[in-house]
């Protein structure tokens, strides 16, 4: 059951490193609306990047040294002395240093010690080295978080506010909770209308959160503590609007904010690595009918765009052009497929196998284009769909998509064709559902960013 005016935000790691101005454009703007908010808050930006790894470049950080039994204790040690210079600008926002600083370095020095402990295991050789470094990996996830919400909670305490740390990190707690157990048993005794909550946005569980959503963790945990506690709404706090096109590729004076959308679209972005959140943490938000709000936490009187599952706009539009420069379209060409009930089935077999999805398919009588991220094109998955099929080629391009919750209008196609043409842009493949929400185009990936910039001049304006 929704509880009336009780809201659930997130706050992303770049905003949560602006913390003094969070605290004014978010917590107290309204000094009337300041309880009935539990925020879920991500580390600070680059934090959980130098405990794990990059999250764009996959830069590898100390998780990558514990891998390699390197020296992963100088670099913790170095990440301490990052955080307690980084609560010293928190300062003068009424960060208690000596409390924060015994906090991080505390925790930062007993996980030196379990990550030794951890070492010592696994040279033994008589433990699952896998389940071992997963520990190792929520272990070192959850540091970033405990940090960003002890901070919060205290410096709202010292201004005055009744404010909660909620450490979902089952930081030295050995009970066998679950996600779920956990997030109800730490908000059980709490009252978020009587106080302020900040909660870690990584939760310990015997599942293991970072198994199934690895760094989507923090949006599985915010969208469950909003369903747990029956949020009226679930907002997300950025440091951008989602916009109609990328203002650095469209230009900010044409990119404009998206004011309503659905979680269809929603879908469409994800799948092209535009997250406005993680499908697997918008999914449990969709079926409880929750609606999402996307907001740039630094245009606090942009009222954002609202996510609900039932939005269809009124007039066909495009909302957004987004895509991908990252992927690669797999060719499979072979005389034999056509007229064979199935033949994809075994190309999907080994897709299993290597843990691979694809982002669109193309198909006619004898050949199967499919789009997938080039992290994903390995070697060995070449070579097992060449020995298993006449001819397979792998060519590096983009994708750009035309996605909307309204879009089937006739001739739309006609004029996203014209618009790349008319920009001197080849299209190599075309793929759209009669669902009609998302028009995809694969063209040359050096024609990226002239491809949106046609397709939103011609269908977004």
């Amino acid at each position: 059951m929704k509880r009336h005016n009780l809201r659930v935000e997130k706050i992303g790691g770049t905003s949560m490193s602006r913390f003094p101005e969070i605290i004014d454009n978010i917590i107290l703007r309204n000094p009337a609306d300041i309880y009935g908010r539990v925020y879920v808050v991500s580390a600070y930006a680059g934090v959980t990047d130098d405990l794990l790894e990059h999250k764009k470049t996959g830069q590898p950080g100390i998780y990558k040294l514990f891998e390699d039994q390197d020296n992963y204790p100088r670099k913790m040690l170095a990440l301490r002395d990052r955080l307690v210079e980084f609560n010293e600008s928190l300062a003068s926002a009424g960060l208690d240093l000596d409390e924060a600083n015994d906090f991080i370095g505390d925790r930062i020095d007993l996980s030196i010690n379990i990550l030794r402990s951890m070492e010592n295991v696994l040279a033994s050789g008589y433990v699952s080295r896998t389940e071992l470094l997963l520990a190792a990996r929520e272990l070192l996830a959850s540091l970033g978080e405990m940090h960003s919400a002890f901070n919060s909670a205290n410096i709202l305490r010292n201004r005055g506010y009744d404010a909660t740390f909620v450490d979902l990190s089952g930081w030295e707690d050995g009970r066998q909770l679950t996600i779920d157990q956990r997030i109800k048993d730490s908000f059980n005794r709490l009252d978020p209308f009587s106080t302020i909550c900040f909660a870690t946005g990584y939760t310990k569980g015997t599942e293991g959160i970072m198994r199934e959503f690895d760094r989507g963790y923090s949006e599985v945990t915010f969208s469950k503590v909003a369903i747990m506690l029956g949020a009226s709404e679930a907002i997300i706090h950025k440091e951008y609007h989602l916009c109609s096109g990328d203002p650095l590729l469209i230009g900010e004076d044409v990119a404009h904010p998206v004011c309503n959308t659905n979680y269809d679209v929603a879908d469409q972005l994800a799948d092209v690595g535009m997250e406005a959140i993680h499908p697997k943490a918008a999914k449990p938000l969709e079926i409880h009918s929750i609606s999402i709000r996307v907001k740039n936490a630094f245009d606090p009187d942009h009222p954002g765009t609202l996510i609900s599952k039932d939005f269809i706009a009124p007039k066909s539009k495009v909302e957004i052009v987004t895509g991908s420069n990252k992927v690669v379209c797999l060719e499979i060409h072979d005389t034999r497929m056509v007229g064979e009930v199935g033949f994809d089935r075994r190309i999907m077999t080994l897709f299993d196998r290597h843990d691979v999805s694809y982002i669109s398919k193309m198909t006619n009588a004898n050949t199967i284009d499919l789009i997938i991220y080039e992290r994903d094109c390995s070697p060995h998955l070449l070579a097992q769909l060449s020995d298993s099929f006449e001819k397979v080629t792998s060519t590096s391009v983009a994708i750009v998509c035309a996605i909307g919750s309204n879009i089937a209008q006739p001739g739309i196609m006609a004029r996203a064709t014209e618009a790349l043409a008319r920009a001197g842009i080849n299209i190599l493949a075309v793929s759209q559902t009669s669902r009609q929400t998302n028009m995809q185009f694969i063209v040359e990936r050096e024609q990226f960013a002239a491809a949106q910039r046609a397709l939103h001049a011609a269908l977004c304006m």
